[in-house]
């Protein structure tokens, strides 16, 4: 315990807004811990937009952990540098050690590893490996060691669960990614970030998707959406792919029925609120308000929602997205996409819609069970009134 140290900070954020600006500084405290090389690490957000900070000559930052040294010999006397311990297991006891605001003596808090997953971070706005304990993180102890039953460290404290969302939830990043972080320093002088994957990819879980794609009931993989053009993979990779496995690993595939809709204001509103100019989808509003109609009857046809369904699953993450063609036909207009529908005689009725995004579902399937699925919900119609001229399916 004697290589958990407080961090106190002085802040000064930048004013985007006005760049030749600085906001008002702000003072902080957090915790941090000793490893070798007389470092200390903590959270990047503990010393983000430093302006003093009392554990001095900040090293580098990763997503949510910064290493720092102390220009003091003194400080480095009789202390002893943490120990680095394997990536915990579920139900594995860990011990969270810090200094909350409050006090200023140490505080430790045991707990268990509840999840292990991959988390969004914050302060860097990455996606990285993380484990999810059942102890909330207090403000101060952010930054701090995750010890094991061996008094190895396994991770850093970096945040947890507003009180409104849940309780007694917090956020630890494991050992593999500090040394990452650690090993990247080292090798380059500076930190270079992790590897990023230059594509999109959709899951395969559906059965219709996977049959329109080829594959065989036992496989598993993911479709490719769409590849970075600056991406090496560029060279390799194209939309509509199929990935079985990944440097040896095989890939898993990791009820529902579409709604469909044209974007106008109302509907805006009633999605997002009296603010959907600020919180609908920015390409929603470009499009609504500013693209050039082809047509006097072009709309805008989106998927609004998914239902629930058995004979389809995995497109339930699907919300307001553009759908752009069926079947390789442009989606001028609604009428247009129902005329498609009604009239499809294909095996399969594919969805393209924005993002590269693909759904497939079988045609006859598809057909048979609306009027159940409009049962289910306690739909009246499958489609408006204005629509029905087509002959729907019920």
């Amino acid at each position: 315990m004697d290589a958990v140290v407080k961090v106190f900070c002085i802040h000064t954020e930048p004013n985007f807004s006005m760049p030749w600006q600085r906001k008002r500084q702000y003072s902080s405290s957090s915790s941090g811990f000793v490893i070798s090389g007389r470092r200390v690490l903590t959270n990047a957000h503990s010393v983000e937009h430093y302006t003093q900070v009392k554990v001095k000559k900040r090293f580098g930052l990763c997503g949510e952990a910064a290493m720092l040294t102390v220009n003091n010999d003194v400080f480095w006397e009789g202390v002893s540098p943490v120990e680095f311990g394997e990536l915990p297991a579920l139900q594995d006891a860990v011990t969270v050690a810090g200094y909350p605001i409050g006090g200023d003596t140490i505080s430790v808090t045991s707990r268990v590893v509840s999840r292990i997953e991959i988390l969004s971070c914050i302060h860097g706005s990455t996606e990285l490996l993380g484990l999810k304990i059942d102890a909330a993180i207090n403000f101060g102890n952010s930054g701090g060691p995750a010890f094991n039953d061996k008094g190895h460290c396994v991770g850093i404290t970096f945040q947890s669960l507003r009180q409104d969302e849940a309780e007694n939830i917090g956020y630890v990043i494991p050992t593999p990614v500090i040394q990452h972080f650690i090993q990247d320093y080292e090798k380059n002088g500076a930190y270079t970030g992790f590897p990023i994957l230059g594509i999109e990819w959709q899951k395969m879980e559906n059965p219709d998707l996977r049959k329109a794609m080829g594959m065989k009931p036992e496989q598993k993989s993911v479709r490719i959406r769409r590849v970075d053009a600056a991406a090496p993979e560029s060279g390799v990779l194209k939309s509509s792919d199929i990935v079985l496995g990944f440097d040896g690993v095989d890939i898993a595939n990791d009820g529902t029925r579409f709604v469909f809709t044209t974007v106008s204001v109302p509907y805006l509103r009633s999605e997002y609120g009296d603010n959907y100019e600020y919180e609908a989808p920015m390409n929603l509003l470009d499009k609504l308000f500013h693209a050039t109609p082809q047509s006097p009857d072009e709309q805008l046809v989106v998927v609004s929602q998914v239902l629930v369904s058995d004979i389809n699953i995995r497109y339930e993450d699907i919300v307001n997205a553009q759908v752009f063609a069926l079947n390789g036909k442009p989606v001028t207009n609604i009428r247009r996409l129902a005329e498609m529908v009604e009239n499809c005689d294909d095996e399969f009725l594919k969805l393209d819609l924005e993002y590269e995004q693909t759904v497939v579902l079988r045609t006859k399937t598809a057909k048979a069970t609306t009027p159940d699925i409009l049962a289910t919900h306690c739909i009246p119609s499958a489609m408006s009134a204005d629509l029905k001229a087509l002959r729907p399916w019920t």
